[in-house]
């Protein structure tokens, strides 16, 4: 059984890929000394996004602040033998930078035009092409109501995400990061500071800092300190199926109805395995995901994904169907953008929630931002102001074209 201490410097609230990445950077930082504990509801991880997510990362968003932590995050990834090694075992995460493919018919060709020359300013190695080049370049693609596509080159692609989780908590461990199997039931607030949290044990941890990186949990969290996210836990759905026709080269491809696919490990007796889902459409219902709710809807498999998926790619109407698995995305209500850094008067409780499908990818940046925050008192490497509180409580949204 974990010994629960009295008292932390740094009490983070979830242990998956967020939690655990603010926890390494905290404790490889020179100028911390304090003592890390996270505490985590479900220690064997396998309800949780970091487990359940299909783990890829790109620099095609419409942001900067969004662009700038997936570069940070695809040099982590490349980088992450070196840089999480413990005690001469480094870690692989089976990184492959096949890149993003999305599509646009002619009435979504001015966002992606737009969208591409911001990537490209900010460093971002992604072409841009028409029709007759993306059928050049990928000639399993039906292109006839095409106008363009964006295809990334290098820095965008797949990895395996529980071997990233997974590596940060073993370094973090190694560091001397102390994980708590709990739950937080309560936090204890006096004034506009956290002063400790209590754990459905009984136990009770003082803190001269909480992390809220509680996932979909995390409106429950910061409930408990008294702030208001709109973060709530949506259904996603991913599915794999087999295809024997000839799509080599495949990227992670966005269709323009929003469905998508990539490959997933290499040609097997059956064909080429893929994985792929999409975000309901408008028409769509989009309700919460209650928490014991994994249950998959083939449905919408059968009914919008394939026939979307068919459509664009041809060899994909005739498929071996496999295994599914349903996950949450903690979704910001507000723009589908993360929320991030000291959750507004309460100075000492730091946000790192509402991911919206982005947390893995952007674990990397976002560890090292809030440990920055945490250690120095401002962002220092990488100015993370964008997606911070304020914006929630100005309702201020983010602009982010490019949602799945």
């Amino acid at each position: 059984m974990s010994v629960v201490p009295a008292s932390a410097d740094v009490v983070i609230v979830g242990g998956a890929a967020i939690g655990s990445s603010v926890a390494y950077h905290l404790a490889s930082d020179p100028a911390f000394s304090g003592r890390v504990v996270v505490v985590e509801k479900d220690p064997t991880y396998a309800r949780s996004a970091s487990a359940l997510s299909a783990a890829s990362i790109r620099q095609q968003f419409g942001s900067a602040v969004n662009i700038r932590i997936s570069l940070h995050g695809i040099d982590f990834l490349r980088s992450i033998g070196d840089r999480l090694e413990v005690d001469g075992d480094r870690p692989s995460i089976d990184l492959h930078e096949g890149g993003y493919l999305y599509l646009a018919t002619p009435e979504g060709a001015s966002d992606l035009a737009a969208n591409h020359a911001l990537q490209t300013a900010e460093g971002a190695d992604i072409a841009m092409m028409d029709a007759a080049a993306l059928k050049a370049r990928f000639p399993w693609l039906e292109t006839a109501d095409l106008a363009c596509g964006t295809w990334g080159r290098t820095g965008e692609g797949w990895f395996d995400g529980w071997a990233l989780m997974q590596a940060f908590r073993k370094k973090a461990r190694a560091l001397g990061v102390v994980y708590v199997p709990g739950e937080v039931i309560d936090i204890e607030r006096e004034g506009d500071r956290i002063t400790a949290v209590r754990l459905a044990d009984g136990a009770r941890i003082s803190c001269g800092t909480l992390v809220n990186a509680a996932g979909f949990h995390g409106r429950e969290v910061a409930a408990m300190a008294g702030v208001s996210i709109p973060v709530v836990p949506k259904k996603r759905f991913v599915f794999t199926f087999a295809c024997r026709g000839d799509v080599s080269g495949c990227p992670l491809l966005i269709d323009p109805s929003g469905a998508w696919c990539r490959p997933e490990g290499r040609p097997g007796p059956e064909g080429q395995l893929f994985i792929g889902s999409a975000s309901p459409t408008p028409d769509m219902a989009d309700p919460a995901m209650h928490p014991d709710d994994f249950d998959v809807d083939w449905a919408f498999f059968d009914d919008f994904i394939w026939p979307s998926l068919a459509a664009r790619v041809p060899a994909f109407e005739r498929i071996r169907p496999g295994r599914a698995w349903a996950g949450p995305y903690d979704m910001c209500e507000l723009d589908h953008n993360a929320i991030l850094g000291p959750a507004g008067d309460v100075a000492n409780l730091m946000l790192a929630n509402g991911f919206s499908g982005h947390g893995l990818q952007q674990a990397p940046a976002v560890g090292r931002g809030l440990a920055e925050m945490i250690v120095h008192g401002r962002w220092t490497t990488l100015d993370l102001t964008d997606l911070g509180f304020a914006r929630i409580a100005e309702n201020r949204p983010l602009l982010e074209r490019n949602v799945i």
